[in-house]
C-alpha cells in the first residue's frame, strides 16, 4: 500500500509575500557570484508539519536571525543575544521556537520592552518548545524580538577542543554541526529544514583565533573588541534552513585555489590540504555546466580537526570537511563533489522534513557522480556507482523493510535514523533509473528546471512527484509505467526496473578476490600496486556468501599474509584502513587490534567509528572488552553526533 503524503499547511498569500520578500530582498551577488535565481514569492509555500520541530510556521515564523555572541573557551559557552525577525498571520500573538539545553535570560521587543515567554516540557529528541507572546500581528507586519541566552558546555551542536586535540597542539578550537536538529542547542530559532531564514552575526573570540561561518565574511581580519578580543562579522543573504548555520573558531590559515574557491585549516595542515583539494575549482565549473549557476558566491572548505563526525557538511559558502579525505593522492575527493552538489540539492532545494531526507542526499549522490564523471571520466564514475550500490545492498539486507523506503515514517524517532545508504544510494539509483528510461538529455533538462523552479523552497516527496509528472512525464502513460515512481518512493526494497551498475575495472579485482578469499591463494598474487583506491576498496569489501552464513572464512595465517603483503597496518588511506579492519576484527585477528585502537582514537568520523565498534561488539567475549576499553579512551575525543550513535551499541562508559 502506498503511504499517503502528509497534508500540507499553506501560509496565506499576504503573509507569504512578506515572508519571502523579507528573506530574499537583500539577496545580491557577492564578488564572483552568478546572478541569483529570481525570487518565488508569488508561489505559495506548503508547510508540512515537521514532527521534529515544535514550530508552527503557518502561524508565525522566523525569517532572519541576527547573532551577537561571545565565545568563552574557558567556560565552553557561547553567550549573548539572538535577534529574530518574525512575520505572522494577522491576529497571531505568539511564536513557538525550538530550544534545547539553552539558558534563557530575557526576551524583549524592538523597543526593549520585556516579552512574556514560556519554555515547555523537555522531549529527549526534540528539546523544548519556547513560546514568546506579543500583541496581535497586523496584516503585512514584521517584528523583531531579542533573546539573551547562553549555551551550555555540553551543547550537542558544539565541540570545544583543547589544544591537544588539534593538529597544531597550541590553541583551542570550536566547531558546530547542526544537522539534523542540533542548531537549537546553540541558536534559539525554529529549527526545521522547511523554515528558511537569512542570518547575520557578530562573534567575539580570543584575538589569536580566527572565526569563520557559513556566510559572507564582512571583516576578514576581524576588528578590535577590547583587551585580548577580536570581533568578526558575517552575513548570509540567501535564506537557508537553520541546520546550515555553522561556525568554526581556531588557529586557521587560508590558501586560495582559484578566484572563488579556497581552503581554511590549521597552518601546519594547509599545504597538504590545498594540494589535495585542487580539483575543487574544476568541480565547481563542472557542476555549473550540468545544472546551472552556483548561487552562493564563494565555495571554500574548512578542513577540521579529526573529531568531526561526518565526511563533510555542506554548510553554504564553507563546506566543513574531515581530514580523513586528505589521502595524499586526491583519491577521496568525491566527497568534495558531494558537498558541492549540495549547493543545488539540499541548500537550494531542501527536504521540508527529515522523513524525506532522500530528497537532499539521493539527489546529491546522483549529482556528485555526474561531477566525478565530468572531471575524471565515465570509468571512475562507474566505479564509484558500483561501490555505492554495494553499500545499498548491505543496507537493504540488514535493515527492517519499512526503513528501506525513500519516504520514511520517523514519528517519535531521531531523524538521524534516516541518514543511511537508503537515502543516499537508493535515492541516487532512483534518479539513474529515471535517466535511463527517459535519456540523459531529457533528464538533465528536467533536473536543471527542478532546481530553478524550486529554489529556496521546502520540498516533499509528494511535491517532487508532482513536479516530475508535470514537467517530465507530462501524461505519457508508457513512461509513467516504466518509471514506477510511487513504488520507488513509498515501497520498501528495490523496484524491478533498478539496474545494477557495472564497471569493467572491477573484473580483475573480483578475479583476484576469488583467488585469495575463496581459493585461499597467496596475497602476493594480488596486483595491489596497479589498482586505484576504488579498486582496492572493492577488494576489501568483497565478501563470499560463506561469510554471510557464518562459516569459517579466513584463517589467521591468511590474514597475516594479507596484512603484511599489502602493508595494511601502515595504510594511510582512511577508507582502506577501515575496509581492512572490518575484515580483521570480524575474524578476531588479534594483531590488528593495535591498528584499530590507533585508528579509532585518531579520528571521530561516525562512518568509520560506529561500524568498527559494532563489529567488535558482535564478537562477544573477544570483542566487547576491546570495544569498551577503546571507547572509554576515545569517547572524550568524539563529537556528540558520534557518541550518540555509539552509546546505543557499546553503552556510555
Amino acid at each position: 500500500m502506498i503511504r499517503p503524503p502528509a497534508r500540507p499547511l499553506t501560509l496565506a498569500a499576504s503573509a507569504l509575500a512578506l515572508t519571502l520578500a523579507a528573506a530574499l530582498s537583500a539577496c545580491a551577488p557577492t564578488t564572483g557570484a552568478a546572478p541569483m535565481i529570481p525570487p518565488v514569492a508569488a508561489q505559495p509555500i506548503e508547510y508540512v508539519r515537521d514532527v521534529h520541530s515544535h514550530a508552527r510556521p503557518e502561524i508565525a515564523r522566523v525569517v532572519h536571525v541576527d547573532l551577537d555572541l561571545d565565545a568563552d573557551f574557558q567556560a565552553r559557552t557561547l553567550s549573548g543575544r539572538a535577534t529574530l525577525d518574525v512575520t505572522a498571520e494577522p491576529g497571531a500573538n505568539e511564536i513557538i521556537l525550538d530550544v534545547r539545553n539553552l539558558d534563557i535570560g530575557e526576551v524583549v521587543d524592538a523597543d526593549g520592552r520585556p516579552l512574556r515567554y514560556v519554555v515547555g516540557d523537555d522531549d529527549p529528541i526534540l528539546g523544548r518548545p519556547m513560546t514568546v507572546y506579543f500583541p496581535a500581528f497586523a496584516p503585512n507586519e514584521r517584528r523583531r524580538i531579542t533573546i539573551r541566552y547562553a549555551t551550555r558546555p555540553d551543547a550537542a551542536a558544539l565541540q570545544w577542543l583543547t589544544p591537544a586535540q588539534t593538529a597544531g597542539g597550541q590553541k583551542p578550537y570550536l566547531f558546530s554541526q547542526g544537522q539534523a536538529i542540533l542548531t537549537r542547542t546553540w541558536v534559539p530559532t525554529q529549527d526545521s529544514p522547511g523554515i528558511r531564514q537569512t542570518y547575520s552575526a557578530r562573534i567575539t573570540a580570543p584575538d589569536d583565533l580566527k572565526v569563520v561561518m557559513s556566510a559572507d565574511q564582512l571583516t576578514p581580519q576581524g576588528e578590535a573588541a577590547g583587551p585580548g578580543k577580536r570581533a568578526w562579522r558575517f552575513r548570509m543573504d540567501n535564506p537557508i534552513p537553520p541546520y546550515l548555520m555553522a561556525i568554526g573558531i581556531g588557529d586557521l590559515a587560508f590558501a586560495p585555489i582559484d578566484h572563488r574557491t579556497g581552503v581554511f585549516t590549521e597552518p601546519g595542515e594547509l599545504a597538504a590540504s590545498a594540494r589535495e583539494l585542487q580539483p575543487t575549482a574544476r568541480m565547481v565549473d563542472a557542476a555549473e555546466a550540468l545544472y546551472g549557476p552556483y548561487q552562493w558566491g564563494r565555495y571554500d572548505l574548512l578542513v577540521l580537526p579529526p573529531s568531526f563526525p561526518f565526511g563533510g557538511m555542506e554548510n553554504p559558502k564553507l563546506t566543513f570537511a574531515t581530514p580523513t579525505i586528505i589521502a595524499g593522492d586526491q583519491s577521496l575527493v568525491s566527497l568534495v563533489a558531494h558537498e558541492l552538489a549540495h549547493s543545488w540539492s539540499g541548500n537550494l532545494v531542501t527536504n521540508a522534513v527529515w522523513a524525506d531526507f532522500w530528497l537532499n542526499e539521493g539527489f546529491t549522490t546522483y549529482f556528485e557522480n555526474r561531477i566525478m564523471e565530468a572531471v575524471y571520466g565515465r570509468d571512475r564514475a562507474l566505479q564509484e556507482q558500483v561501490l555505492s550500490w554495494g553499500e545499498m545492498q548491505d543496507a537493504l539486507a540488514s535493515m527492517p523493510a519499512a526503513d528501506t523506503r525513500l519516504h520514511l515514517n520517523l514519528d517519535g524517532r531521531d531523524p538521524d535514523d534516516g541518514m543511511n545508504a537508503i537515502a543516499y544510494d537508493k535515492g541516487a539509483a532512483f534518479l539513474r533509473t529515471i535517466e535511463g528510461v527517459v535519456g540523459r538529455e531529457r533528464f538533465d533538462a528536467w533536473l536543471r528546471g527542478y532546481f530553478e523552479r524550486n529554489a529556496y523552497r521546502p520540498m516533499t516527496s509528494a511535491l517532487f512527484l508532482t513536479d516530475i509528472r508535470d514537467n517530465l512525464v507530462r501524461g505519457d502513460q508508457a513512461m509513467e509505467t516504466a518509471l514506477k515512481l510511487d513504488e520507488w518512493v513509498y515501497q520498501p526494497g528495490l523496484p524491478s526496473n533498478a539496474v545494477a551498475p557495472v564497471s569493467d575495472a572491477f573484473a580483475p579485482v573480483d578475479a583476484a578476490a576469488l583467488a585469495f578469499f575463496r581459493d585461499r591463494g597467496p596475497a602476493s598474487a594480488i596486483p595491489w600496486s596497479g589498482w586505484n583506491t576504488q579498486q582496492r576498496q572493492r577488494f576489501l569489501n568483497w565478501r563470499p556468501e560463506a561469510l554471510r552464513a557464518g562459516a569459517d572464512w579466513l584463517r589467521p595465517a591468511q590474514l597475516a599474509d594479507l596484512e603484511s603483503t599489502l602493508n595494511l597496518a601502515n595504510e594511510g588511506n582512511a577508507e582502506l584502513t577501515f575496509g581492512w579492519l572490518q575484515i580483521a576484527l570480524a575474524h578476531r585477528y588479534q594483531p590488528a587490534v593495535a591498528t584499530a585502537e590507533r585508528f579509532l582514537t585518531e579520528q571521530g568520523r561516525r562512518k568509520f567509528v560506529l561500524p568498527l565498534l559494532t563489529t567488535l561488539w558482535a564478537e562477544g567475549d573477544w570483542g566487547r572488552p576491546i570495544a569498551r576499553r577503546v571507547y572509554a579512551q576515545a569517547r572524550p575525543l568524539y563529537h556528540p553526533v558520534t557518541t550518540g550513535s555509539v552509546d546505543q551499541v557499546v553503552g556510555r562508559p
